[in-house]
Order: structure tokens, then C-alpha cells, then sequence
């Protein structure tokens, strides 16, 4: 995926030259994701569905937070499973991942990740997805990302956000990062999840907080802790995710010593010719190859004892308002309402 133009992150209020020149453009794109939305009768599963999108492209934390829902599913004794397209993937499916088997070209990084929580499909076909699910005993499905498919009814659906970015410009690609303006694609959703530290949740709440027609979760993404102690580390850093800087900014308040940092796009394949540069750079610095997980899945398996990971996992301010969002989903797919 592509670097984003730093336009995009502009003050909607002052977008710039580009971003209204490309705007025309972005009014199709606009239109197009409209059209698609409105397309048709949406399909309604026969298990209750939780859509996890967003409207920005590239990396806002949907993985964190699939997994984080899984979990809170899970504790609540509702076998949930992810439904993926699988982005990166050679397989079309509909396959259920298996870590000892698959790998990242087969089915993606991300579901490959996700499937050491829960059970992971990918499937182009997202119905079919999710019909698998379904056969395999799944008692709710998380669909990971589309938001803008008109193909799925979704009995609860759930835009993150970055609270750093906001919706950046307020303009649709290639005018800004949007997939679709703000206000069409918040009318149909239930919550609004932002992820962020408290000075960009406190930004994001004064820059686009009025136009939220729903509730607004916050929540942080904390770096999990498993004994490692990360003060002084010399690290060679490297990430190919939406942010890389996140995950940089995450390892200093660690305390490791970054040395150096090799920003990555995302999802890149990390081939072993990368692989031996950053190893032998690693090596001349006395520094060690750190990364985060959803690179992890992607290593080359004879790196993969040599460069630690930094987990993290989304933590809630407060999970009132996700918990009872949930229990909503699962009880209005399960009402006579919910069924027709």
C-alpha cells in the first residue's frame, strides 16, 4: 500500500491546493461507494454479525480491535469467528486459516494474526465466509472490514478511527484518505471506536466531535506485557503497517534505544534479501531486529528466532458501551425484528 500524501492529514477547514483540485475525483469515488452501499438487499446472516470497518484507508487498528471483540466474546461463552478477504492473500477461499499450515502470501498477515485468537475464514466471497463460519459452529461473526459492502446485514457495526488522524482532510480518495464523506458513512454506524493516546483523543474530540451521530468509544493501544524488558535495548526497528511511527513511538516509551528505524509500507513482504539487510545492518550496529506482530507473520521462517516483537492489544477506557453494543447485536439478530 502506498505512503498516504500529507496533504491528506490537512485541516479540513484549509485543505489545499491539491486537495481541492483532486476533488472532482473524489466526488466519483464518492458517488461510487454510494452506489454500492445502496446496492441491492443486503443479506442477512443466520448469526448475528459485527462489522468492524473504518473510513479511512490504510491502517487505523480494526486488527487490535477484532481481536480484542473476540476475546470479550469469547469470555462471554459466544464462539466467534473473523470473516477476511484476506488482503495480500492467494487464496480465495472460503478456507479456514491455519497457522501451521498457511502462511502470509496464502492467506494475508493480518487473518493469519488474528487466527492465533479465533478461528479466522478468508473468503472473497464474504457471505460465503460467513456461511462457513456458520456450518463450523460459530456463534457470531466479526467481519473484518466491509463496511462499505452493501452484501452483508450487519447486526452491529463499528468504525475505528485513529484519534491521532481523525478522518484527516475530510475528503474522499484522492482528495484525502476517505473512502466515503463522514457523515454518509457515520449514519450507518452504531459506534464509533478512536484509538489513542490522551492529547490526540482530546484533539479528535474537538476537531470532529460534532460530527459524530453516534457514540464515540475510546480506547488505547497498550503494549502487552510478557516479562521482556525493553529498557536500553539497542533496536533496529522496521514495520510494514499503516503507521510505522506508531509502533516506533511505542517501542521508545518502552525504553528501547532505537538505532535506527526502517519505515516499510504496508504489508510488505519481508524477503529474504530484506531480511539479510536488516540483519547485517542489525549486526554493525549491535543493535536487535525488533517488529511488531503483524510483520512477525511475514518473516522468513529462518529470521523468525532472531527478531523480537512488541505485542500490543487494545485496551478500552471502558468497555460499558462495547459490552452492551454487543449484547444489543446478539439479541436483535435473535428478535423477530432482527430476523426479517
Amino acid at each position: 500500500m502506498m505512503r498516504q500524501p500529507a496533504f491528506w492529514q490537512a485541516d479540513p477547514a484549509r485543505p489545499g491546493l491539491r486537495a481541492r483540485a483532486l476533488s472532482p475525483l473524489g466526488a466519483v469515488y464518492a458517488w461510487a461507494t454510494a452506489r454500492r452501499v445502496a446496492r441491492g438487499q443486503r443479506w442477512r446472516a443466520p448469526l448475528p454479525v459485527i462489522c468492524v470497518g473504518n473510513l479511512h484507508v490504510g491502517g487505523t487498528g480494526k486488527t487490535p480491535t477484532v481481536i480484542a471483540l473476540a476475546e470479550r466474546l469469547g469470555a462471554r461463552g459466544v464462539a466467534a469467528h473473523v470473516v477476511s478477504r484476506g488482503y495480500g492473500g492467494r487464496l480465495a477461499g472460503p478456507l479456514r486459516v491455519d497457522p501451521r499450515t498457511h502462511t502470509a502470501a496464502d492467506v494475508g498477515d493480518e487473518p493469519l494474526l488474528m487466527a492465533g485468537f479465533a478461528p479466522v475464514w478468508v473468503a472473497d466471497d464474504r457471505a460465503a465466509g460467513i456461511e462457513a463460519a456458520a456450518s463450523a459452529g460459530a456463534g457470531a461473526v466479526l467481519l473484518d472490514d466491509g463496511f462499505q459492502d452493501a452484501a452483508v446485514a450487519h447486526d452491529l457495526a463499528l468504525v475505528v478511527a485513529s484519534a491521532a488522524q481523525g478522518f484527516g482532510n475530510g475528503r474522499v480518495i484522492p482528495a484525502g484518505p476517505l473512502r466515503e464523506p463522514v457523515a454518509a458513512g457515520l449514519k450507518r454506524a452504531d459506534l464509533v471506536l478512536a484509538i489513542g493516546a490522551a492529547a490526540d483523543q482530546a484533539a479528535f474530540t474537538q476537531r470532529w466531535g460534532a460530527h459524530l451521530p453516534c457514540p464515540c468509544v475510546r480506547a488505547e493501544l497498550q503494549t502487552l506485557r510478557t516479562g521482556m524488558d525493553w529498557r536500553g535495548l539497542r533496536a533496529l526497528a522496521f514495520a510494514g503497517i499503516g503507521h510505522p511511527e506508531r509502533f516506533f513511538a511505542s517501542l521508545r516509551a518502552e525504553g528501547a534505544e532505537i538505532l535506527r528505524a526502517e519505515a516499510l509500507s504496508d504489508h510488505q513482504p519481508l524477503t529474504p534479501a530484506l531480511m539479510k539487510r536488516l540483519d547485517m545492518e542489525a549486526l554493525a550496529l549491535g543493535a536487535q531486529l525488533v517488529t511488531t506482530e503483524k510483520d512477525a507473520v511475514r518473516l522468513p521462517a529462518t529470521f523468525r528466532a532472531r527478531v523480537l516483537t512488541l505485542p500490543v492489544r487494545l485496551v478500552p477506557d471502558d468497555w460499558t458501551a462495547l459490552d452492551a453494543a454487543l449484547a444489543q447485536a446478539l439479541a436483535r439478530h435473535d428478535s423477530p425484528a432482527g430476523r426479517a
